[in-house]
């Protein structure tokens, strides 16, 4: 941990900024079956029988992130979302110019509503590699994929997620909207890992209140590093995306977790931050950027992703959905399609298979250009010569960027090449659309030039 320098040029909310006292003994105490723990500050599991801390509390009302009062103060119109009051937009920029922003310059979004784990403990990989198609015996430390937890017979989504390999641990994160179910699922899968695996444990935790923010657009990287001690600012021009890092915040001892990546196609970072210090940090970089950086809502968010061809869980992704269905075949390793030992994985490794084997799938996620009013979720798509429904859309908006209708959608093998024409029904009326390859917007990425060593 860095030392702590002078905060006399900072932002008065940052001044002081240190690490609470370590807390009561609790934390460091671990789960046993005969002693189910209930935590303070954390969430703490183990594969034993426990109970989760958090679920009893308020479950009727929607929660607040640790940045809803900055919200607030930035004039944000809240909705519920994944059972969170999170904001949809701000008072100055409307969705579709902030949507624009966040290509030109950068924005900053609160994502703290999603759910932040940590797995450790000798059996922690090959726990998660039996949850997950994932290679993660060959992830290096402080690099990412994403995945999916799996349906044991199925192989459906239960949700898909980011999995960082850190030192003696997996930093995991999932979805707001799938937390109770979520929640419910690893804890059943711990409990029949700790039953067959005992001299393999694994050790969970929630990080609950945990703060996280995705800084996203060009200009990221130049404002993420006025907010970085030095050292750590200087990283930043070989992170790649992908990539992780432990960084200092200027001034203070205050640590964060830096992963370069996100969800709107842009160069980008997702910063985990000590409960204590999220509203300060966040603070201290709208203050560092104040001509390039705004906040932006779920509305940008939802447009920016589906441009980038991101899909949502609930909408693109379900528990009905495998990832070859999805177009995720790629998060599938190499030693997995060989070896296989992950829920599902008899139905995923039989789907890989070419239809000569018997294998394939009946229905592809693709990208469409849509004529006319937007197709949104829900509106089928139709053979344009025989009149057969075809396959439905799940996701769908203008694009701010191309100025075109979009969407997303599942549609019939078959029928899912590039350039294929069908039509969508809108409000009662059919309209033309083309299949597209996506990202419909290219991706920005930050990744080292080809044939460059990392």
């Amino acid at each position: 941990m860095a030392t702590k320098r002078s905060v006399a040029a900072l932002r008065p909310a940052l001044s002081g900024l240190r690490a609470p006292q370590i807390r009561p003994p609790c934390l460091a105490q671990r789960c046993t079956a005969s002693s189910p723990l209930r935590p303070c500050g954390v969430a703490l599991f183990r594969h034993s029988p426990v109970r989760y801390a958090s679920s009893e509390a308020q479950p009727e009302k929607f929660g607040k992130t640790g940045l809803y009062d900055l919200h607030a103060s930035h004039g944000a119109k809240f909705v519920p979302f994944g059972g969170y009051q999170m904001p949809v937009q701000y008072s100055d920029l409307g969705i579709g110019e902030s949507h624009n922003w966040t290509r030109e310059k950068a924005s900053l979004f609160d994502v703290g509503h999603m759910v932040q784990h940590e797995f450790s403990g000798p059996g922690a990989q090959a726990f998660l590699e039996t949850l997950t198609p994932s290679s993660l015996s060959s992830l290096n430390e402080y690099t990412s994929t994403l995945s999916a937890l799996l349906h044991r017979e199925t192989g459906g989504i239960v949700d898909d997620t980011i999995i960082t390999r850190l030192p003696g641990k997996f930093y995991v994160v999932t979805n707001a909207g799938c937390r109770e179910k979520d929640l419910a699922y690893l804890k059943s899968e711990l409990e029949d890992w700790g039953k067959n695996h005992p001299d393999q444990p694994v050790e969970w935790k929630v990080l609950d209140n945990q703060g996280l923010i995705a800084l996203q657009g060009p200009l990221a990287a130049d404002i993420l590093s006025r907010v970085l001690d030095e050292e750590h600012a200087k990283e930043l021009e070989t992170l790649y995306f992908g990539q992780s890092t432990h960084a200092t915040i200027k001034g203070t001892d205050t640590e964060v977790l830096v992963s370069r990546g996100g969800y709107t196609g842009e160069d980008g970072f997702e910063i985990s931050i000590p409960p204590y210090a999220t509203e300060a940090v966040t603070a201290f970089l709208l203050d560092s950027a104040k001509d390039e950086l705004r906040l932006a809502g779920l509305g940008a968010r939802d447009s920016l992703r589906l441009e980038a061809g991101m899909c949502l869980y609930g909408h693109d992704l379900d528990d009905t959905t495998t990832p070859v269905e999805a177009g995720l075949s790629w998060i599938i390793g190499k030693d997995r399609r060989a070896k296989g030992g992950f829920h599902g994985d008899s139905v995923i490794l039989q789907q890989l298979k070419k239809k000569s084997e018997g294998g394939g799938v009946s229905r592809r996620r693709v990208g469409f250009i849509v004529e006319g009013a937007p197709a949104r979720e829900g509106a089928k798509i139709l053979d344009p010569e025989s009149g057969e429904e075809i396959g439905v859309i799940t996701s769908g908006c203008p694009s701010p960027t191309l100025k075109k209708n979009i969407s997303m959608g599942y549609i019939k093998d078959g029928m899912h090449k590039s350039g294929t024409e069908v039509q969508v029904v809108v409000r009662g009326k059919k309209r033309k659309a083309t299949v597209s390859k996506m990202p419909f917007v290219p991706s920005k990425y930050f990744r080292p030039a080809p044939g460059a060593n990392e």
